[in-house]
């Protein structure tokens, strides 16, 4: 559904300085996949998804989505997407009903098929009951399904979203995502999403990791957590200095792989003899220690530590 071919990205700064976004980029996205693009604010993914979306042109490579080049099919393409951005893009002071209106005629749909759409989602986005309310007086939970239904209304073959997520409450966060599944399923959809919350990116099939403008890793959750092992070791030192030294003893033994970050230690492979030892020196060292499972942020921590002017 998606081909991204070496894709470059750059922007001016002041002076005639240029700043590149996005470094050789390439990405492949199967149908019916929800694929989630992570890494740090500033990692480039803001700046793909405008490219994806339409709102930015490359400055090298190529895109395509659904086999059709972004830049010789523009009007095709558009056809095929539906997006949810970072920041509301409702009208505040119009109903929902007329804001989907609204989205309906820039697609041309006959009123027949908008009403068969709204009809069929309605119930899956529980929004039935407030058609006729304006669209901010709303709740911000609300106001993203609204926006979800929207850009599904003409439905496209994929939808893309940006930080959908931004200002919700855990619960409204979890209800949101339960109904991108809902729709992802029914509808059969490609769902490609940005995000810097690796617990949703968890939930995805497949999971891409954008960091300084280059692609790090690419794969299933599970496939990318695999790649620090079974378990870890992360010990929270008393300040700098003692992480550093607690770095330096535990680098001399070559079982092991240890990264910091700050104050934070985290060690791949230990032995119980290791841990033992943690424990037996510990006062005055740290402030606590904890054995854990690997997740996606394990992950991008350790892809992340490479350069010192990554732990700040």
């Amino acid at each position: 559904m998606i081909k991204i071919v070496g894709v470059n990205h750059y922007y001016k700064q002041p002076k005639g300085a240029v700043r590149q976004a996005l470094n050789n980029v390439c990405l492949e996205v199967p149908e019916k996949t929800l694929f989630a693009l992570t890494g740090p604010n500033g990692g480039g993914k803001s700046t793909l998804f405008r490219i994806l979306s339409g709102l930015l042109k490359p400055g090298s490579g190529t895109v395509s989505l659904g086999g059709l080049d972004i830049n010789t099919h523009p009007l095709e393409v558009r056809r095929l997407l539906g997006v949810v951005f970072q920041y509301p893009a409702l009208d505040s002071q119009l109903t929902v009903m007329e804001n989907f209106q609204i989205h309906a005629s820039l697609y041309h749909l006959d009123k027949s098929v908008l009403e068969r759409a709204m009809a069929e989602d309605m119930a899956w986005a529980g929004l039935r009951e407030r058609l006729h309310e304006r669209a901010g007086t709303l709740s911000g939970g609300l106001q993203r399904r609204v926006e979800l239904v929207k850009a599904l209304l003409h439905r496209p073959r994929l939808l893309l979203m940006d930080e959908p997520t931004t200002g919700l409450d855990p619960g409204a966060r979890k209800a949101f995502w339960e109904t991108i599944f809902n729709f992802r399923n029914r509808l059969g959809l490609t769902v490609l999403t940005t995000t810097h919350l690796f617990d949703e990116a968890e939930q995805a099939d497949r999971v891409a990791i954008l960091h300084r403008g280059t692609l790090l890793a690419d794969g299933t959750p599970d496939s990318l957590v695999q790649r620090l092992g079974n378990e870890m070791i992360v010990i929270h030192a008393r300040d700098e200095e003692v992480a550093r030294q607690l770095e330096h003893r535990l680098a001399a033994d070559t079982q092991v792989t240890v990264r910091r970050r700050g104050g934070e230690v985290r060690v791949e492979g230990a032995t119980q003899e290791i841990v033992d030892d943690l424990l037996r020196q510990r006062q005055g060292l740290f402030q606590d220690i904890a054995i854990k499972r690997p997740t996606l942020q394990d992950v991008f921590i350790d892809m992340t530590t490479q350069a010192p002017e990554d732990a700040a």
